[in-house]
């Protein structure tokens, strides 16, 4: 793209930015977008959502209702979405009067694993062996050779949603029926030492900047805690970035997207999964960066120079969930004793078990410190208080 085609595309602060999807990181996006001086309207099949809260406009509508997401698109100067699960068709209707970033091609790649493992293949970007199978039969047959394996529907399912593994050939039969899907992943399970993320931008002009790397806990397929600095070492972080850089150069993509990966115990690492979008283990760069990842993605979309993703101190953010409030408010005051512990709530209206309502970050002089304050922090929600603090009143 020329200096003067980008010149074109630069949205400046006073514009509207259109937010497709409205949870919590829709939330984060428009909160920053609006200290930066922009208007936000979301749209989204919900309403009184988290996005909604903050945005100065919330359109409830579906995101297949075509007519109404052109009519969101007309009076936005640019769309960008929350979540990659967006339909294209969505983002083809909304291109008609805005521009879109990220593009489709990166959402039609991303948002099937699929075509994201065959995308990561045809670049030579290492990830595990897989195949695509439409039927219990080629599920037998790609399991005389993938094995042992994980079985994943190709499209939606996340946090452990639509998997199943596969360690005996007697689970073959009852994965598949269990998915119950006409198209699915085999994965070969790989031995890994732990998990961790790259969180990266790429501007219009294709400048790219990454953050640190995140080293990544998970409890019940869902992420606990992410660590930063994740530990890795200098030349095993330095190849992962430039891996998060390789795909957002193939892609084109526009925006902030995460790589997750596998350090396995051989030394080498593999991409897991791209999500196209602020991602959950970048949420500590609120406040351990000097940018933050939902600032850089507004910076990125709106054809504004990125800013430093320099590491102000060593951080960790533990998930709040639904589970914190099976017996009651959670006991804020005793969270928050801890000067260095931030809360971040989403505002969704009802608590389930395994649901993200939240998170709590602590930025110390050590990663061991900061993990060992916001779990602590998150323990003392749900336990009992020999202190004289009451519980915060609830708003």
């Amino acid at each position: 793209m020329s200096a003067e085609e980008c010149d074109n595309q630069v949205i400046l602060p006073g514009s509207t930015i259109g937010i497709l999807g409205s949870g919590q990181l829709g939330k984060m996006m428009a909160v920053v977008a609006k200290r930066m001086g922009y208007r936000v309207h979301v749209l989204s099949p919900d309403k009184d959502t988290p996005a909604g809260q903050v945005a100065d406009v919330e359109i409830q509508a579906d995101y297949l209702d075509l007519p109404a997401v052109e009519s969101f698109a007309q009076n936005v100067d640019i769309v960008t979405l929350e979540f990659e699960n967006i339909p294209t068709k969505a983002l083809e209707a909304a291109g008609k009067h805005a521009l879109v970033h990220p593009g489709i091609k990166t959402l039609w790649t991303t948002q099937n694993r699929g075509r994201e493992k065959t995308f990561l293949c045809e670049n030579d970007i290492p990830t595990c062996d897989f195949q695509v199978v439409h039927s219990l039969e080629e599920l037998q047959a790609a399991a005389q050779t993938i094995f042992p394996a994980v079985l994943k529907t190709t499209e939606e399912g996340y946090d452990g949603k639509g998997q199943r593994f596969i360690r005996s050939t007697e689970e073959i039969e009852s994965a598949w029926k269990q998915l119950n899907c006409t198209e699915a992943i085999l994965e070969r399970l790989i031995d890994f030492d732990f998990e961790f993320s790259v969180v990266a931008a790429r501007s219009l002009t294709g400048q790219v900047a990454a953050f640190p790397t995140s080293r990544n806990e998970h409890h019940n397929h869902i992420l606990d805690v992410s660590i930063s600095p994740s530990g890795l070492e200098p030349t095993i972080e330095k190849q992962a970035t430039d891996i998060a850089c390789q795909i957002m150069s193939h892609l084109e993509s526009v925006g902030v997207l995460c790589v997750e990966f596998f350090h396995g115990r051989d030394g080498r690492i593999l991409v897991n999964e791209i999500a196209p979008r602020p991602h959950n283990s970048g949420h500590l760069t609120i406040e351990a960066n000097a940018t933050c990842q939902f600032e850089q993605h507004v910076r990125a979309v709106c054809g504004l120079p990125l800013g430093s993703t320099d590491r102000i101190k060593p951080a960790a953010m533990a998930n709040l969930l639904g589970d914190a409030w099976t017996n009651g408010e959670p006991r804020w005051n005793n969270a928050l004793t801890t000067p260095n512990v931030k809360l971040h709530l989403y505002g969704k209206s009802e608590p389930k078990p395994g649901r993200k309502m939240g998170h709590l970050t602590a930025i110390a002089e050590s990663p061991e410190l900061a993990v060992d304050q916001v779990t602590t922090a998150r323990q003392a929600l749900t336990t009992e208080s020999c202190s004289t603090n009451e519980r915060a009143p609830v708003a």
